[in-house]
């Protein structure tokens, strides 16, 4: 009986499609995203659709998808048909599980514009909406093509037609309160989504962000007042019944959990089509990366060509399932790292993180507390191997 791999499918299986058009960019989005004004949306449907079906054929062995994801970039543009297209294909290439999770990310006014029962026709079960904020004047500052009272239409509408619905939000921006953010987040929580994704601002280089940043136009909020906030943020929703499980993630419930995400921080593998996407995959026990051309054009003539997969190390596979596996707090299995570089966890390490508050520990199982959940990334570059 062969040994199981400690990553792979058996820790999920799903598909990411990143459509990387949007009505406007956001002037802190780092992500691989264009302008949707002019552009031919078939060609890269109909590319998405082709990269779909060689994946399918590279990996025979792979179980039903358990998630599909559509992400971007703003995939709400996508007209209702082309989502259920895609779904069908997915499901053709590789069939749907029973309880498959398929997420849409839309902008708000996108669900205000767009027919719900259409979304929910073609296959999805859970949107992702984008309010960002509840603040008329921050959403302004964040660019945002919405206003606080179509955030909070756009919420109601996904909930009366979707059971499973979450909400993004941005929060330590320049000169927040700690007042104004509790006041903020607990109108959010009031709106009754069962998930909500609660992300602090973080200025990029290359974003018009980070441009006036380096200009000293935009100065970001210090560390210390942003790790007030995160605590802050965690006491209000863990108070509201959406306790986090994730760095950055609440859910009222295991099943409103986000499933996609999921598979990302427990090993699993993950189909990444469209400009831009990232995969990983596990082809003849290797655990192998993906990385679709950035540009729409490039992504499109590059489809038929066939998968270029990149083998990961050993050494690397163990840090990217550590960093990832340490986010969640149902932890992470060290054994898993321990098998993939034949060489125990510095046990010293260990204790040190205990007896600072940072880590639990039951067996060979690892997970942050919340005072860890400050320094996730620290906390992940210690036990590193």
């Amino acid at each position: 009986m062969s040994t199981p791999l400690p990553f792979g499918p058996d820790y999920g299986f799903g598909l990411y499609v990143h459509w990387p058009y949007c009505s406007k960019i956001c002037p802190y989005c780092d992500f691989n995203v264009y302008t949707a004004k002019g552009r031919d949306s078939r060609s890269l449907v109909e590319a998405i659709s082709r990269d779909l079906a060689r994946h399918a054929e590279a990996l025979p062995d792979h179980p039903q998808l358990g998630s599909v994801y559509f992400g971007g970039g703003t995939p709400s543009l996508l007209g209702a048909g082309d989502i259920a297209l895609l779904i069908e294909l997915a499901e053709r290439s590789f069939g749907l599980a029973p309880d498959v999770e398929i997420t849409l990310e839309a902008n708000p006014n996108d669900v205000l514009a767009a027919d719900l029962e259409a979304w929910s026709a073609a296959g999805v079960n859970r949107l992702s909406v984008g309010l960002q904020s509840l603040d008329d004047a921050a959403l302004a500052f964040l660019g945002r093509d919405h206003d606080a009272a179509n955030a909070r239409l756009a919420a109601d509408a996904a909930l009366t037609t979707f059971d499973n619905v979450t909400l993004d939000l941005i929060y330590a921006r320049p000169g927040q309160s700690a007042e104004s953010w509790k006041a903020e987040l607990t109108d959010a929580l009031s709106l009754g989504a069962p998930h909500l994704s609660l992300y602090e601002l973080t200025i990029e280089e290359r974003t018009a962000f980070g441009k006036r940043a380096a200009r000293g136009e935009l100065i970001p909020m210090e560390d210390d007042d942003q790790a007030d906030l995160y605590e802050l943020t965690q006491e209000v929703a863990e108070a509201h019944g959406l306790p986090a499980y994730e760095v950055s993630n609440h859910a009222r419930s295991s099943g409103t959990q986000s499933q996609h995400n999921l598979t990302y921080w427990r090993g699993g593998d993950w189909i990444g089509l469209g400009p831009g996407a990232h995969g990983r995959l596990t082809v003849d026990g290797q655990r192998v990366a993906t990385h679709a051309a950035l540009k729409p054009a490039e992504y499109i003539a590059s489809v038929d060509t066939g998968l270029s997969p990149e083998p990961l190390s050993s050494l690397d596979t163990a840090r990217e399932l550590l960093a990832l596996g340490l986010r969640p707090a149902e932890g992470f299995d060290l054994s898993r790292i321990e098998a993939l570089i034949d060489a125990r966890t510095d046990p010293e390490t260990l204790a040190t993180l205990k007896t600072n508050g940072l880590i639990r520990q039951t067996g060979t199982n690892v997970a942050l507390t919340a005072e860890g959940r400050l320094l996730a990334d620290r906390i992940a570059a210690e036990l590193s191997p």
